[in-house]
């Protein structure tokens, strides 16, 4: 055997290159949507033999096929503590918010496969300090379950203060699940895992495993999700890992900035959906039962109209796309975008430009100090397509900000984990909420105008007067911007 090796090594190595080639070209032809994807694979695979098709294996498939929860959650259906309905009509939207946000919602139940439902309350948790604080007082009062779905959960001060509240959670008889994502693990070493799992805790690492290393071919795509569901009742999402550089206690005035949402109503049962979608997909356990049941009672008072919006590279690839594409053709007035990481695609510079170039006044806030240096780099490359055709855009002052907001005309908002970059509207499994309502909005766009308000302008002349290598180097960068 050593022999006919020794002999006829570079014809097998030939062959299984062929054969490496043809299988990853073909499955880049068969599966990309986009022309310019197809041929930049297809070359990068014939070029570069057996490391082309490895590479595409890595970093190039963008998609998992999955099958998602049949269940029907209680929030499709009617308030069970109330008996009214929770889902609302197009007319009813028309009548409230005009027609155009009556189309938005017709979009939205197109794209998403949750409803826009009522009954829904929504409270933001501006800081680190405020969200943590919420969070740990929702688990220390849980009764039955706790799922906890996060791309970071360092294995800090701040998150082994949260890992013993589910530790404590367990001991008392409350179902705890957690899932991480296996590349968000590995931001702590050792790693929370290990932690809670000595805690007695059910914890898996989505798409990969910390000893081994990621799970070919998906390596390349994350859960960023944030989602935190208590006893089927209360909820918190939005933008927040679990680090404790979002706090002033343990980070003090230096602290990083981000914005979470505390959540219930009918909208629960969906965010809850999706959670035990994600960890059925990585632990093969359908979470059901009475620990898992969902009581979502519609809230009393003003009710607010929500929709939760999964995003993802499987059936719920773009929906975050589409839906903020939507928005900004129905935009009147202004659009207000905060952003960490600010990198849209053409599609969405070319929504963004033509509502700008019909009137609407456009804002994108970005942070002046970026955790990401090559990703700010990426965005500054960027900026003049939007500059010059009567977007404006702000850099945000003081600590870093982590916050994904989007706003218009003071009555629609989304937010949640989603970034406005490549990674995010294509590779992650993202989750945001769609809000219709005027107070909310409101005080998305009024906390928006006050980083506006401290901010510095960014102007073409001043990006034409940096020295031209290092624009030159910002485009680079730009070349890779999505995988970075």
């Amino acid at each position: 055997m050593w022999g006919i090796l020794s002999a006829y090594w570079p014809h097998i190595l030939a062959i299984i290159s062929l054969v490496m080639a043809v299988v990853a070209a073909v499955h880049a032809v068969m599966t990309k949507d986009e022309v310019r994807g197809a041929i930049g694979w297809a070359g990068v695979i014939i070029l570069s033999p057996i490391v082309g098709a490895l590479l595409y294996a890595i970093a190039g498939v963008n998609r998992i096929r999955r099958s998602a929860l049949l269940s029907q959650r209680p929030g499709h259906r009617a308030g069970a503590d109330s008996g009214r309905p929770v889902r609302i009509g197009d007319e009813e939207v028309g009548r409230l918010f005009g027609r155009r946000f009556a189309a938005l919602k017709t979009l939205g139940d197109r794209v998403a496969r949750h409803p826009l439902t009522t009954g829904n309350r929504i409270e933001t948790l501006h800081t680190g300090d405020e969200a943590y604080a919420a969070m740990l007082a929702a688990i220390a009062a849980a009764e039955r379950s706790v799922i906890l779905e996060t791309y970071i959960f360092d294995r800090d001060p701040l998150g082994l203060r949260i890992a013993d509240a589910l530790i404590a959670a367990q001991k008392r008889g409350v179902a705890v699940r957690v899932l991480i994502d296996a590349v968000g693990a590995r931001y702590s070493v050792p790693s929370m895992a290990g932690y809670l799992r000595e805690g007695g805790l059910d914890v898996r690492v989505f798409n990969g495993n910390i000893i081994m290393g990621l799970r070919l071919p998906y390596a390349n795509l994350r859960t960023h999700r944030k989602i935190i569901v208590v006893d089927g009742t209360i909820a918190f999402m939005g933008g927040m890992n679990i680090r404790q550089g979002f706090t002033t206690e343990f980070a003090g005035e230096a602290s990083a900035h981000d914005t979470h949402f505390q959540i219930t109503g009918p909208v629960v049962a969906d965010l809850f959906a999706v959670a035990a979608e994600d960890w059925r997909f990585t632990a093969k356990e359908v979470l059901e039962g009475e620990a898992w049941a969902i009581r979502t009672p519609i809230a009393d008072g003003p009710a607010v109209l929500m929709r939760a919006v999964p995003s993802g590279p499987d059936a719920c690839l773009e929906n975050n796309h589409k839906i903020l594409t939507g928005a900004l053709s129905v935009a009147r007035r202004s659009v207000r975008i905060m952003s960490p990481y600010f990198l849209p695609d053409q599609e969405l510079i070319s929504a963004l430009v033509t509502a700008a170039r019909r009137g609407v006044a456009i804002d994108i806030v970005v942070p002046s100090v970026n955790n990401l240096v090559l990703v700010d780099r990426a965005m500054t490359a960027q900026f003049d397509q939007m500059l010059k055709n009567y977007c404006r855009i702000w850099r945000a002052s003081g600590a870093f900000d982590h916050s994904k907001l989007f706003v218009i005309d003071g009555s629609w908002a989304y937010v949640g984990s989603s970034n406005l970059d490549p990674r995010s509207l294509r590779l992650n499994f993202e989750i945001d909420v769609e809000v219709l309502d005027r107070d909310f909005a409101g005080g998305i766009d009024a906390r928006i105008e006050a980083v506006i308000a401290a901010a510095t302008e960014v102007t073409l002349a001043g990006l034409r007067a940096r020295p031209y290598l290092l624009r030159l180097m910002d485009r680079l960068i730009w070349l890779g911007s999505p995988y970075l």
